[in-house]
């Protein structure tokens, strides 16, 4: 009788499981989790906090932070929406003298972090500073009883710095809206009798209303974010409970609770903006789309557009690089310090790894869920991007929290079983900080590493495979160098952001002296010493310059 072999389940099934959980799935889900852990992790402790100061915060400072960053938020939205947008209307339609360079010089104030444009305004129009000592000089005013002149640190000069440093989301998002739409559109409207502002009104602007949106809510989320321009203009918003409850009342339950209506506020945003774009469609009919034909303008209406577009360009950028500039060059022995140089390799090694680390991960994360077929993947891909929209201050209660008990219990561990105490490796080093900026930033690099794969044909793919190269082997030899290019501005745009980051690395900053440029700057404008701030601030401004530069050439 012959012998009957008697299969195992459990081999089998381990297999399915391997085979279910291939590395570049597996990998891209946990890539997913660990940035939407610090959201989850800043819900939890919301939730269940040690000590529940919920009551006392909404009988108190609640409503006011909540009522300040509204206003902050809204104002600074709409003030953005007007200059961005009709900026882009004008760069797009019009031709008149310095127009070519006035494109991509209003690009310009994304270089300029909004706290470098608050501590620049302050020195310039300050008591002691030039344009009022000038009109007392001039005048023989004698003290501030013999004049009025407006509150410089107050939320309307919160309103103005933000939005002059803001304004280029929305004006790049709608110039190209702009660009892209038909000249037909423009032409049937000029022989129905429409003039200049009622074509504006009646055709640009409606189809060009989803990109003003998406503009707009990023520009209300990085107001949100703030906490360089709010706390040097003593506006108490959000963000800055955030510091106050959790460093000064030593509360991080309450912090927590503060950045629960935070993130409940971006996600709000986010959902409105996802929503308006949803119910709106436009269709370009023509079989031969032409682009809108730029009128040249001449004589009092030139200038009149010329003004237009440099004011915004003025306050965003000239202004504030003016004068920082002039306190930087004007104080030769601050260059010389060696905390700038220590400063200077904090932000290069730290926001560096940090870029490199998010890009790849980014990378991974895509390819990964392009190549498993799994649904998990591809529904976490999305997701995982709410980490761009969610402060830094917010990220920050998420990580350090737990990070910081993690990083106890490994040390307590280690020196009982070895007796050395090996420190904090992750909160005592620069690893949440790292951290900190790759869940940040992470949507950038997923989103440049998605479109650059989208555009590889899947034949190439598919042949590499067909001649025996592995998934990874593929990524290398295929994808990689189609999407390099990509990669590199990816890269780029990651690094300058963790550059001018300011509230996450506040909180998240190693101790004993671990300095960035953006935390020198902010410190030592915080104690009125702008000489002593603008030499990291000049070096802050030229960087992001860098990734203007990238963009304008991305965007010819």
């Amino acid at each position: 009788m012959a012998s009957r072999e008697i299969s195992d389940p459990a081999p089998s099934a381990l297999r399915r499981f391997a085979a279910w959980i291939d590395p570049w799935s597996g990998g891209a889900v946990l890539i997913a989790l660990i940035v939407l852990a610090p959201i989850i992790a800043v819900l939890g402790i919301a939730l269940f906090p040690t000590d529940n100061i919920w009551p006392h915060l909404m009988s108190t400072t609640l409503p006011r932070y909540l009522t300040n960053t509204l206003i902050l938020m809204t104002s600074v939205g709409l003030l953005t929406a007007m200059m961005g947008t009709g900026a882009a209307w004008i760069v797009a339609r019009y031709r008149f003298p310095g127009s070519g360079w006035l494109e991509w010089l209003l690009l310009l104030p994304l270089a300029v972090p909004g706290y470098v444009g608050a501590y620049a305004l302050v020195d310039l129009l300050e008591y002691a500073g030039p344009v009022q000592t000038g009109l007392r000089g001039l005048f023989g005013w004698q003290s501030a009883r013999d004049y009025w002149f407006p509150e410089i640190r107050s939320m309307g000069a919160a309103i103005i710095v933000l939005s002059a440093s803001l304004y280029p989301y929305v004006y790049l998002l709608s110039r190209a809206a702009f660009r892209e739409q038909s000249g037909s559109s423009e032409e049937v409207a000029m022989s129905l009798g429409a003039g200049a502002f009622a074509r504006f009104r009646r055709v640009g602007l409606p189809l060009a209303r989803p990109a003003i949106a998406a503009g707009v809510a990023i520009v209300m989320m990085e107001t949100v974010n703030d906490f360089g321009t709010v706390d040097f203009f003593a506006v108490q918003t959000l963000t800055t409970g955030i510091f106050s409850v959790w460093l000064e009342s030593n509360n991080a339950g309450g912090a927590a609770q503060i950045a629960s209506v935070v993130l409940g506020l971006v996600i709000l945003l986010v959902t409105l903006e996802k929503v308006s774009r949803s119910k709106v469609r436009f269709f370009n009919l023509a079989r031969q789309h032409r682009p809108v034909e730029r009128k040249r303008l001449r004589g009092g209406q030139a200038l009149l557009a010329l003004g237009l577009c440099f004011v915004p360009f003025f306050m965003g950028f000239l202004l504030p690089a003016g004068v920082i500039l002039n306190h930087a060059l004007g104080n030769a022995r601050a260059w010389a310090d060696r905390a700038l140089f220590e400063a200077l390799w904090n932000t290069v090694s730290v926001g560096g790894l940090a870029a490199i680390v998010t890009v790849v991960a980014g990378v991974f994360m895509v390819y990964g869920a392009r190549i498993s077929g799994r649904q998990l993947p591809r529904l976490l891909m999305p997701v995982t991007a709410i980490g761009y929209a969610a402060p830094g201050a917010v990220l920050a209660v998420g990580i350090l929290i737990p990070l910081a008990a993690l990083d106890h219990r490994l040390a307590d561990t280690v020196e009982a079983l070895t007796g050395h105490d090996i420190g904090l490796l992750l909160t005592g080093t620069g690893f949440a900080l790292v951290l900190a900026y790759g869940v940040r930033f992470f949507a950038i690099a997923q989103g440049a590493a998605d479109a650059a794969m989208g555009r590889v044909s899947p034949s190439l793919p598919m042949a590499a495979r067909s001649l025996g190269r592995t998934q990874g082997q593929t990524l290398y030899e295929v994808y990689y160098p189609l999407i390099r290019g990509s990669v590199g501005s990816a890269l780029l745009l990651v690094f300058v952001d963790c550059v001018k980051e300011l509230p996450a690395t506040l909180l998240l900053r190693p101790p004993f002296g671990f300095d960035t440029l953006a935390t020198r700057v902010h410190e030592q404008a915080s104690l009125e010493n702008l000489s002593g701030a603008a030499p990291a601030a000049v070096l802050i401004i030229a960087v992001g310059l860098l990734a203007v530069a990238l963009l304008a050439r991305a965007n010819r």
